[in-house]
């Protein structure tokens, strides 16, 4: 094969088999019979070398061909075990592929010529293998016997390289955009671009959740060494001091990374596979499980419960309301309420929650009457003498009227707070909320109540609303600070199938403590007010899948500005429509998807998704050939010559986009072109689950909800990380010491 010319012609019949087959023949002459050629022995195996030295060089031409065909029609299987799956201090693996160039392109366009169809098409012996399938499905027990009609379907499903007409994998797509590059190669991307954050687009079922499972698994997995201070339990200090031991010395700790995974479906094998990598990685002490549909198995966590300002309560809260049109006043009247009822819970020393401001909203009049007590004595020690005697002389006809239907102590209250002139913020506040009319207050956040019902109900209310005194629960709850200072791995199942609206608010609201976290991060560091000397920042990996249907407007900050706190996003999606449904803007929505320097796109159905990918790419000239052909008489009759004829082959150039948006609509299941590295375009596949069962994987959730309920517990210093140890683990210290 000629590699010095312009166009490649690989989609041609193996011509240097031929040569191949010629000197191998012909070495094989010389060796055994050099007499039949006028040659002596020695002078035969000289030339026997020079044949065999041909056959090798053109019987690699003919295998390039070959694998270049045999590729386009059907990739050579990539599996890999989860246990396999190579993990790097500083580089994410993605699969197998190779950088995608100018020769890929000129490829692709070459094969769809119609006179290279029967190199790119499967053969006529496989599309009749697969019409007799589909009609011994149909029909087998007319035309043979329904055993041998099941021994013959069996046979031309036989997957194996035995079965010359052995089915495709089921992947769909065009196995062409691949096996246009025999020569794959590991695709990485350097850990130092993550923080840029990373885009996954995809239809349904094309290997989203398999992307996500392959950068999970190393992301539980990969660490770094550092080397910390450990101090000794108490005996062991004693004991080595008995024999001159010294008490403290360095050892060499793993230092881990922050995995949190957003799953709105809840779906188990993610799951599953968490816990899995989790056990082999020795880290199921920092193993939570937040899931909305297995509150008997999920960890506890309260969404408004910290904040840096008290404001971020109500926001958080009022931020999954409605904000077009005439809901945006409603929202803002929500927003106002909920930080009156928040800032007086905190000023009592309360942790606010959902199930707390739910029922001070309803019931705004206990509310002011706690802070009051709380609050009057300090300004004014004979305030309550002073209202009791108000409270005594009230009655419906000197209450005023947007007053009553009050608490006749609550009017009290406000009486004395008009005749004294005491001024207090919260309680200023308060004071605005009761002197609404009731029937107009109710009016007011009548768009705030449902949203509180749906979070407070059954259940779900012990999950987002924990009690912090019960002891008997032993379900664990976290915050996400927690969760950073422990390097811990969080699962959260939000089963928006069964409720999307609760699934939406719960996740909103994460994501708003989440750009909280990383602002007091960014400027105090994880370990800010913690014992010894602790690290700055984390690698912090959050996988949002769904992520459309969780974002709102904390999620541009959190991509926008969270890099520098440490935290990476990967997020998934489907198409740019889904984001732009979800913010309500096509401007916002430009503005999410430029926060994402790295782009990996899987199939997708919408063109516009897919354009966002391929406007991004440069034009490139690929050759075409022009077969121009004629003849021309001559009008000399006395000429010996009658004609001229004359062919040419002329090569010429065209501007073509590098791939088009209909490539990426062929894509396979598990395949993906990928933006990285500011603008490499990397055609990948990702591997395969191989079929070995991982012993390590729970066969089905309830078996993982028994593992979680034996594992449930909590550590004194779970700043550090450090578990409990268990009686076996004591009794080997005092076994050791001894």
């Amino acid at each position: 094969m000629a590699r010095q010319h312009v166009i490649e012609a690989l989609l041609r019949p193996a011509v240097e088999l031929y040569t191949t087959t010629i000197c191998l023949a012909s070495a094989a002459l010389c060796l055994w019979a050099p007499w039949m050629i006028a040659l002596n022995p020695s002078i035969g195996a000289g030339m026997a070398a020079a044949f065999l030295l041909l056959a090798w060089h053109r019987g690699v031409d003919a295998w390039t061909v070959l694998t270049y065909q045999r590729n386009i029609r059907r990739l050579p299987r990539y599996e890999m075990s989860s246990a396999d799956v190579p993990v790097s201090p500083s580089n994410l693996f993605l699969g197998k592929g190779f950088l995608w160039e100018q020769k890929h392109t000129q490829r692709l366009y070459s094969s769809l010529k119609p006179e290279v169809a029967k190199y790119v098409k499967p053969s006529k012996l496989y599309r009749s293998a697969r019409r007799l399938e589909k009609r011994l499905d149909r029909e087998g027990q007319k035309l043979l016997p329904s055993p041998l009609a099941r021994a013959v379907q069996r046979g031309l499903k036989w997957d194996s390289a035995f079965n010359p007409v052995r089915p495709l994998p089921p992947v769909g797509g065009s196995p062409i955009l691949h096996g246009i590059e025999p020569n794959e190669e590991e695709a990485w991307l350097p850990l130092g671009e993550r923080v840029g954050h990373t885009l996954v687009t995809g239809t349904t079922r094309v290997g989203k959740t398999r992307l996500a499972q392959l950068l999970v698994t190393q992301d539980i997995r990969r660490f770094k060494r550092r080397a910390r201070q450990i101090a000794t339990s108490l005996w062991t200090r004693l004991w080595k001091l008995l024999t001159f031991w010294i008490a403290d010395r360095d050892q060499e700790e793993k230092d881990y990374e922050v995995v949190v995974v957003f799953d709105p479906k809840g779906d188990d094998e993610m799951l599953r596979s968490m816990y899995a990598e989790a056990k082999r990685a020795g880290r199921l002490d920092s193993f939570y499980v937040f899931h909305l549909g297995w509150p008997e198995i999920s960890a506890r966590y309260n969404a408004v419960g910290r904040f840096g300002r008290i404001s971020e309560v109500a926001s958080r809260i009022s931020g999954q309301l409605a904000s077009e049109g005439n809901s945006a006043a409603f929202k803002e009247f929500a927003w106002r309420f909920v930080n009156i009822v928040a800032r007086a819970r905190n000023a009592l020393g309360h942790r606010p929650d959902y199930l707390m401001i739910q029922r001070d909203v309803v019931n705004i009049d206990a509310l002011f009457i706690e802070y009051a007590q709380f609050m009057l004595p300090q300004k004014d020690p004979k305030a309550w003498d002073v209202i009791v005697n108000i409270e005594n002389g009230l009655n419906d006809k000197n209450i005023p009227r947007n007053m009553q239907g009050r608490d006749k102590r609550v009017v009290a209250i406000e009486q004395y707070l008009a005749i004294s002139k005491l001024h207090d913020p919260v309680m200023d506040g308060l004071r605005s909320a009761v002197r609404y009319d009731r029937t107009y207050f109710d009016k007011i956040v009548a768009s705030l109540l449902p949203l509180l019902e749906k979070l407070t109900t059954g259940k779900i209310a012990q999950l987002l609303a924990p009690n912090y005194t019960d002891l008997e629960d032993p379900r664990p709850i976290f915050d996400w600070q927690q969760i950073i200072r422990k390097r811990g791995i969080v699962y959260i199942g939000l089963d928006a199938l069964s409720d999307p609206e609760v699934a939406s608010a719960v996740g909103n609201s994460m994501f708003a403590d989440l750009v909280s976290v990383a602002g007091h991060i960014y400027k105090h560091g994880i370990d800010d007010g913690l014992p010894g000397k602790g690290s700055s920042k984390v690698a912090i990996n959050l996988h949002c899948d769904e992520f459309n249907e969780l974002m709102g407007e904390e999620f541009i900050p959190l991509i926008n500005k969270g890099g520098g706190a440490g935290i990476q996003v990967t997020a998934y999606t489907q198409t740019m429509s889904d984001i732009e449904a979800r913010i309500g803007n096509r401007a916002k929505a430009g503005q999410v998807v430029g926060n994402f320097n790295n782009l990996i796109m899987l199939r997708v159905r919408e063109t516009a998704t897919a354009e966002l990918l391929t406007n991004q790419l440069p034009k490139v000239d690929v050759y075409t050939t022009t077969l121009v052909s004629g003849a021309t008489d001559s009008s000399d009759p006395t000429s010996n010559t009658d004609f001229t004829s004359n062919t040419q082959d002329r090569v010429s150039t065209t501007s073509v986009p590098m791939i088009e948006p209909a490539s990426i609509v062929r894509l396979p299941k598990g395949q993906a072109f990928a933006l990285l590295e500011g603008g490499q375009l990397w055609k990948i596949r990702m591997p395969l689950p191989a079929s070995n069962d991982d012993d390590l994987m729970p066969p089905n959730l309830e078996t993982l909800a028994n593992y979680m309920r034996k594992n449930y517990r909590t550590s004194s210093q779970w700043w550090s990380g450090a578990p409990v140890p268990d009686d076996d683990s004591v009794l080997d210290d005092l076994q050791e010491i001894a």
